[in-house]
């Protein structure tokens, strides 16, 4: 069953025009002067995706002057560093594929893949220097080290069964919250909006990044490999045990699922018996509810802003991010 789609929720024509002008700018800054870096740096970006974050800015961007061309630069910065990151954290999980598709690791090698995430972040910060002045620049340089931080308390609790959901928060609010919140941050920033609105925006997309990794954690759980695009438990094969399983610890099965997961490597047979004890044990639907409650949250915070349609839309992203997670199970 297909995902929702985005462009449903999101019927601005000012926006879209700007995202096929991210998409252009993305080939254009992605390209270097050897093809070989090319091809591998533009490997993902050509696999597609749904430009979450390059989106995100320009619907920030809706709150200042949305004219403005910067704001199609702050969405080309923030997808550079995303998919760079997405490069690196394919070499350290190991990961064969990435958005239905062959990762470069698994094509051109460890080293060349990671040389191809260096050059998109290199071309991001840039482009930031160039076109939207050094607070993007600090802003998006503070951001990759919170990415970086969290990888690295990522590595630390891979396999750990003792951690517990405070780490894994502070991992999520890392990993993705930082750039979720950067991206809206930085729309806002070209577009000259307000310094209030600016915050406002920023507290809005934190609590929608923490979100988006819950419901996309969920997805692991529930959804099919080809709604997914990579094999369905593959958290769990990688010893990256997300907020259901954590919390399922704690449950009945908790003794059960401890000792399955006490000897490595993991079997397809003993993950699929985790996350049966895990739907079971209700797990999912508590950090959905979870959610559910931070989507309010992050309602409230841009409640005062003006009530354009960009408004509206941030207002429902938490739900459509949730929705994902009801329609893959369905």
């Amino acid at each position: 069953m297909d995902a929702p789609k985005l462009e449903n929720l999101v019927q601005i024509p000012a926006v879209w025009d700007r995202m096929r002008r991210v998409e252009a700018r993305l080939a254009e800054v992605s390209t270097s002067d050897y093809r070989f870096l090319t091809d591998i740096a533009q490997h993902l970006l050509l696999a597609g995706g749904k430009r979450f974050r390059p989106l995100l800015a320009q619907l920030a961007g809706e709150f200042g002057q949305p004219a403005d061309d910067r704001i199609v630069d702050a969405g080309v910065a923030v997808e550079l560093i995303h998919v760079g990151s997405l490069y690196h954290d394919d070499v350290i999980d190991e990961a064969g594929t990435r958005r239905g598709t062959d990762s470069a690791n698994t094509n051109w090698g460890n080293t060349v893949a990671i040389l191809a995430g260096d050059f998109l972040m290199a071309r991001a910060t840039e482009l930031a220097a160039d076109t939207l002045g050094s607070d993007a620049v600090r802003l998006l340089s503070r951001t990759y080290a919170e990415l970086v931080e969290g990888q690295t308390l990522e590595l630390q609790l891979d396999f750990d069964l003792n951690h517990g959901p405070d780490e894994y928060y502070r991992v999520v609010e890392m990993k993705t919250a930082s750039l979720i919140r950067a991206s809206a941050r930085v729309g806002a920033m070209a577009a000259n909006a307000t310094p209030a609105t600016i915050e406002a925006l920023s507290a809005w997309a934190w609590e929608l990044g923490v979100i988006f990794q819950i419901t996309d954690d969920a997805l692991d759980l529930v959804a099919t490999d080809e709604f997914l695009g990579k094999p369905a438990g593959s958290d769990i094969g990688e010893g990256k045990f997300t907020l259901p399983l954590l919390y399922a610890l704690s449950g009945t099965d908790g003794p059960r699922i401890r000792e399955t997961l006490a000897e490595r490597p993991y079997s397809a047979e003993s993950i699929d018996e985790v996350i049966r004890m895990i739907r079971v044990g209700g797990f999912v639907d508590q950090v959905l509810e979870e959610a559910r409650t931070r989507s309010v949250t992050a309602a409230s915070t841009i409640a005062e802003l003006p009530p354009i349609p960009s408004r509206d839309v941030l207002s429902a992203l938490g739900d459509y991010l949730l929705a994902q997670v009801e329609q893959a199970r369905a």
